[in-house]
C-alpha cells in the first residue's frame, strides 16, 4: 500500500516536471560568423566533438525533451555558449584560447558527454592533432588568463 502511494506520487511529480517549460525550446539561434579555422580537419573535429554545446548548431537528443534531463542539457548548452560559441564569433568575449588547454587537461569534453556520444572519442594521435589545430585557430592563453575564473568551468 505504501509502495503504491510512493509510486503514484513519483509518477505525479514526474508528470508535473513536464509542465515546466525550461529546457524544451530547442530552436537554435542563427549562425552569424565562425572563426578562421586553421584547417578543415580542425573544424570538422570541433563540430564532431563540440558542436552540440559550443555552437548554434546543437543536435538535441531525445532525452533533452524530458524533464529533468531537459533542464540539465539546456543549462549545459546555455553555459557552454556563454563561454565559447563558434557560431557567433566576434560577438562578446569568447574563450577560444582556453579550448585547447581544457581538452589537453581532460576537462573537455565532459566525461558524461563522451559516455552518451561515442563520436566524441578520439585516439591519442587525433587528440594531439586537434589540440594543435585549436592552438593555431584560437591562439594559446596568456599565463595570467587562467586566473580569470574561466579555466575551471565545465564549458
Amino acid at each position: 500500500m505504501k509502495l503504491t502511494r510512493y509510486l503514484l506520487a513519483g509518477i505525479g511529480l514526474f508528470g508535473l516536471m513536464q509542465v515546466i517549460p525550461y529546457g524544451r525550446n530547442h530552436t537554435n539561434p542563427p549562425k552569424l560568423a565562425e572563426p578562421e579555422w586553421d584547417s578543415p580537419a580542425t573544424r570538422d573535429t570541433f563540430f564532431r566533438l563540440c558542436r552540440d554545446c559550443h555552437s548554434n548548431e546543437t543536435s538535441w537528443p531525445w532525452y533533452s525533451f524530458v524533464a529533468p534531463a531537459s533542464w540539465l542539457v539546456q543549462y549545459d548548452v546555455d553555459e557552454a555558449r556563454s563561454h565559447l560559441n563558434v557560431s557567433e564569433w566576434g560577438r562578446g568575449k569568447q574563450h577560444g584560447e582556453d579550448a585547447a588547454q581544457m581538452i589537453q587537461d581532460g576537462e573537455m569534453p565532459p566525461s558524461y558527454y563522451v559516455v552518451l556520444h561515442s563520436e566524441a572519442r578520439l585516439a591519442p594521435s587525433q587528440l594531439e592533432q586537434f589540440i594543435k589545430g585549436l592552438q593555431r585557430t584560437f591562439g594559446e592563453p596568456a599565463e595570467d588568463d587562467h586566473s580569470d575564473g574561466h579555466a575551471g568551468h565545465e564549458h
